[in-house]
């Protein structure tokens, strides 16, 4: 009996210890959403007790429990989930309730918030649609999604680069694009290219680096308020990007996708194909193709009529003992001269998750092959995301990923010799280009040409032989960049956490430019070496704190410090004087007599900054956030570069105050807020020192200073901006509203005012500057119908944003840029960017002066004739799903401003395009009046030959309004085809998922006043290359198929 007893009372204690440390263990885990992202400020409590705690910014939670306790999970915009803490590791994904909001929006410094309490208007873009229908540059891939964003892409060219602008313009003479920042790290989205009108090279911006594969989703913050944490980078507003990771817990995952597409130009101009190559029309003779012949130096298409059974000597005459050959016209020339494009890409990823660590790494490459001949891009990246649990209050993590961004040859853009599409404006109709390829086996032009040494071309005075030229001088990139962050995360309490983070993204890029001997714009060759490396270093340390203070109000509370350091250096090695023998690209082929240019630059530039932020919210309907930053910049004066910037903003959820959840009226938010941030605008590091330049070139080493006088007491750049908004979902969410107002000022704009040249300097830098844009955006997504087995979805997006420059200090206009006598102005009164040029003379009616049958001149002062600013911009997606079957269909929409081509003047001085037509043989009357000689105007009747009305109407120095044009368009932007194989169909296998869908870009206009060319365009990225062109590379329309495997 005794021994009975003593078992018993073993069993007792050991009972009593087993449930003592049950109630005593810890219970921790991460908790997420439908889609896996982690979902901070979750409450969680311990049913029928006091004790409770919240997730922190990652979703993580631990609270102490027993057993047989239960944990409650509850979070705004989510079903309550009551769960038995049967495990120390609890992970818990909590669904959407019916009648709210989807998902979970990442905003500034990567906090995750439900949409219901997010205060002010931030827009989220999912990443599989980007990895479907893919771009290679993923700013294109925002076009028509999201309300107020403007992407411009430059052209369709392999390495193009794109430009995105948040609500129109805010700063005058500095970067008007929108801070990136990929999970948490600001990425550089700089375009290094030197593109412009006048020729040279348009190199990717940053963002095209990015692997849509690796993103999970992108936020757009567009207003000062979203983004006022990033202080005095943010006054453009942000793109954050949110990248996929580990989520699984124990579970190994491997996707594959693989995208084939193929690429030809989107439009070509509209060619004349009855008049060939020459001055006149009575003959034609190919000596030299530089004037020793007969019309044969001439690169303009006025000459004899083609087709009409004429033979003349041509430039390939030689093939046939240099006999005359038929005089027809190739209406597919230019047409023929482009390249199907083929783009592969490819990527590959790993997940896997276990109790306390998960990961992700990722695997791409793409290469592309572009319609422009022997032109290519590559690139190549690998990522990895890990985090890991090294304690219940100890977690740290890293983010890391590897790109290569190669080409062996960049196009040329604008007005030079070494872009081919310059070649086709001004050309000869009678010639076949795809002919000139066989180039290896041709004869070298005359050794008394501009082009000797080169191989034969149609002309020789101004072109060189286009293939030649683009497999010879070649543009090389290749760029190594590595970006990423690690942190670490201390739970203080259940209640208080630190965390720590290192930020990198850096760099280094090598580029080549080649010019052989006997090119066009440059006779005895030319190479230059660019060597560039860019670092920047973010250090950040947060204080957060959380907690339900009452059973109504929760508080959030975040202090906070971050520390950037930025270098960035240039090495240039360049032989402008020529090389000394052909054919050899090295800097010490250097030309006798001449000297090699050789300069370098180093930069070094720092913020620190303080900041807090919190958010107070009340039954979870009504929710205040507030923020506040202070900067220190070292590009500003040591008086003046401190500079705080605050936020607050508020919303309140109608419908669950007045209990509208049960009624037609599901869900119904109101917001507002206030903000204030800042800029630095065009400032460079040691722009206010008094700084000094040394050169060496032919004369020897040569000392300067800038043209630009430093001014000690200078200010940031400062944009102040109120907003308020309504979001509103009805009838089970089949009617999605959302729309914001918003008003911002920017003051203290830096502009490089003139002064008196006897200063030493021919301007200086002043806060001179305001500019203010106000405007409206509408999201509607409605489902119209929704069936067990069919939906059809429609989701739309209109912005207007109103700009004007308000104050441009002493002066009306600032220059931003132009070609030929137009010029892109920012002016006073006006919208940013200006089309200013000459106009046609008019009479008070509005109607062109003409006499003797030409236009008159009106060239005494250049006036506003336009502005590239659009009135409107717009997007529409329809989406249709049946069984596993989907299709989506993106529309895009910009209307309004205007356009400057060149194309189009050139193209009509030249006697190219089809326009040039009119009158050839009858001559032309200009639609106009000329004076009746009584002081009135009488109908102009006064006949003009072809020739002579085209090259004196579209000569730009007498007239700038003959090339402006209406740039609206309404583009089909995308289209996806899909299908998913049924789940049951892979069960069984090793495949959890596939898919195949047949996907299309930019796939037709259909849309548009300008004639010949696409109005989305410009020379780069930049402020002043915007709203013009010349030689548009042209855009692409790109189709073919995504793959999709999940292991």
């Amino acid at each position: 009996m005794k021994t009975k007893l003593n078992g018993f009372l073993t069993l007792f204690l050991a009972l009593l210890v087993q449930i003592s440390f049950a109630q005593e263990r810890m219970v921790s885990g991460v908790v997420s959403d439908n889609s896996g992202l982690p979902i901070p400020g979750v409450n969680v409590l311990v049913k029928g007790t006091s004790a409770g705690t919240q997730t922190d910014f990652d979703g993580k939670y631990s609270i102490k429990a027993s057993p047989n306790q239960i944990l409650i999970f509850s979070f705004v915009g989510m079903k309550t989930q009551e769960i038995m803490a049967s495990s120390s590791s609890l992970n818990v994904k909590m669904a959407d309730n019916s009648v709210e909001l989807e998902g979970v929006v990442v905003t500034a410094l990567g906090v995750k918030k439900a949409e219901k309490a997010v205060t002010y208007s931030a827009q989220s873009v999912k990443g599989g649609a980007m990895t479907e229908a893919r771009e290679q540059n993923l700013v294109n891939a925002l076009s028509g999604k999201v309300a107020g964003v403007q992407v411009t892409n430059s052209s369709g060219a392999v390495g193009s680069s794109s430009r995105i602008v948040l609500r129109g313009a805010s700063t005058i003479t500095g970067n008007n694009e929108a801070l990136f920042v990929i999970d948490g790290v600001p990425f550089d989205n700089t375009n290094n290219g030197n593109a412009d009108s006048a020729g040279g090279r348009d190199l990717p911006n940053g963002a095209a680096s990015i692997n849509p594969d690796d993103i999970e989703s992108v936020t757009v913050l567009k207003g000062p308020t979203a983004a006022a944490l990033y202080g005095i980078r943010a006054s453009k507003g942000v793109i954050l990007i949110n990248t996929k990771s580990g989520k699984k817990k124990g579970k190994f995952e491997v996707s594959f996708n693989s995208n084939t597409t193929f690429s030809n130009p989107l439009i070509l101009p509209d060619y004349q194909n009855s008049y060939g190559q020459g001055a006149t029309s009575d003959y034609f003779e190919f000596v030299d193709g530089a004037g020793g012949g007969y019309n044969d130096g001439v690169d303009e298409s006025w000459g004899p009529a083609l087709d009409r059974g004429l033979s003349f000597v041509q430039w390939d005459s030689f093939k046939n003992g240099g006999l005359p050959t038929p005089w027809v016209s190739h209406s597919d020339n230019v047409k023929d001269f482009y390249e199907t494009g083929i783009t592969q890409t490819n990527n590959i990823s790993i997940v896997n998750g276990g109790e306390n660590s998960n990961f992700r790494l990722s695997v791409g490459n793409s290469d592309e092959r572009g319609m422009i001949p022997f032109t290519e891009f590559k690139k190549f990246n690998v990522g990895f995301n890990g985090n890991m649990n090294l304690g219940e209050k100890l977690s740290a993590g890293i983010n890391i990923t590897y790109f290569n961004n190669k080409s062996d040859n960049l196009p040329i853009v604008g007005y030079s010799s070494q872009n081919v599409v310059q070649q086709f404006i001004w050309s000869a109709r009678n010639v076949n280009y795809t002919d000139l390829k066989g180039w290896r086996n041709y004869p070298l032009a005359d050794p008394s040409s501009p082009a000797a040494g080169t191989p034969i071309n149609w002309n020789t005075n101004f072109q060189n032989n286009p293939y030649w030229q683009l497999e010879t001088n070649i543009n090389t990139f290749d760029q190594d960049r590595i970006t990423g962050s690690t942190f670490l995360n201390y739970k203080i309490t259940d209640n208080f956490s630190v965390n720590g983070k290192l930020m990198l993204d850096h760099y280094s890029q090598r580029e080549t430019l080649r010019n052989e001997k006997g090119s066009n714009e440059n006779i005895d060759g030319y190479y230059a070496e660019i060597g560039r490396r860019y670092s920047e270093i973010n250090a950040e340390t947060i204080l957060s704190y959380s907690k339900s203070i009452t059973d109504d109000f929760s508080l959030t509370l975040n202090a906070g410090m971050n520390s950037m350091k930025r270098i960035s250096t240039r090495q240039l090695g360049e032989l402008e004087g020529g090389l000394e023998l052909p054919g050899l690209f090295t800097l010490s082929n250097v030309k006798s007599g001449t000297t090699p240019n050789i300069d370098s630059d180093y930069t070094e530039q720092r913020i620190n900054s303080v900041l807090g932020f919190g958010q107070l919210s009340y039954k979870n309907y009504a929710f205040l956030d507030f923020s506040g930053r202070n900067d220190w910049a070292s590009v500003l004066p040591t008086k003046n570069n401190s500079f705080f910037y605050p936020a607050v903003s508020g919303s309140l959820v109608l419908s669950d105050i007045f209990g509208l959840t049960s009624s037609k009226v599901n869900y119904l938010k109101v917001r507002g807020g206030w903000s204030k941030v800042g800029g630095i605008g065009p400032l460079d590091p040691y722009n206010l020192n008094r700084t000094f330049a040394l050169e060496n070139n032919n004369f020897g080493t040569v000392s300067s200073v800038p043209n630009t006088q430093w001014n000690p007491n200078l200010k940031p750049e400062t944009t102040t901006g109120i907003e308020v908004g309504v979001d509103l979902n009805a009838f089970n969410n089949r009617i999605r509203f959302g729309a914001t107002y918003y008003n911002q000022t920017s003051k203290d704009l830096i502009l490089p005012l003139q002064i008196d040249a006897a200063s030493g300097f021919t301007s200086s830098w002043e806060n001179a500057g305001e500019m203010n844009n106000k405007g409206f955006e509408l999201q509607l997504g409605l489902t119209v119908l929704k069936k067990t087995d069919f939906s059809f979805d429609i989701d739309m997006n209109f912005a207007k944003n109103q700009n004007e420059v308000v104050s441009l200090g002493l002066t009306d206009a600032y220059v931003l840029g132009g070609q030929w006598d137009m010029e892109l102005q920012a002016r006073k009164g006006e919208a940013y960017g200006s089309i200013v040029g000459y106009p046609y003379l008019r009479n008070d009616a509005g109607q062109i002066v003409y006499e003797n049958g030409l236009p008159q001149v009106n060239n005494e002062e250049k006036v506003v004739l336009g502005n590239i600013t659009p009135d409107w911009t717009g997007g529409a997606n329809f989406t249709f799903k049946y069984k596993n079957f989907d299709l989506s269909t993106l529309l895009d929409a910009k209307m309004g401003g205007e356009i400057f081509s060149m194309t189009y003047m050139w193209g009509r001085y030249a006697g190219t395009l089809e326009e040039s037509l009119i009158g050839r043989e009858t001559g032309v009357i200009g639609n106009g009046v000329i004076d009746d000689g009584n002081g009135g105007y009488t109908p102009n009747n006064i006949v003009v030959d072809a020739k002579t009305f085209n090259q004196f109407a579209y000569d730009y120095s007498n007239f700038t309004e003959s090339g402006v044009f209406d740039a609206s368009y309404v583009k089909l932007r995308q289209i996806i085809f899909g299908y998913s194989l049924p789940k049951k169909w892979l069960n069984g296998t090793f495949i959890q998922d596939f898919r195949l869908s047949v996907v299309g870009r930019n796939l037709a206009i259909l849309y548009k006043k300008v004639p010949h060319i696409d109005p989305e365009t410009g020379f780069s990225n930049g402020n002043g290359e915007q709203g013009q062109e010349f030689g548009q590379l042209p855009s692409a329309r790109t189709y073919g198929f995504n793959i999709n495997i999940k292991f």
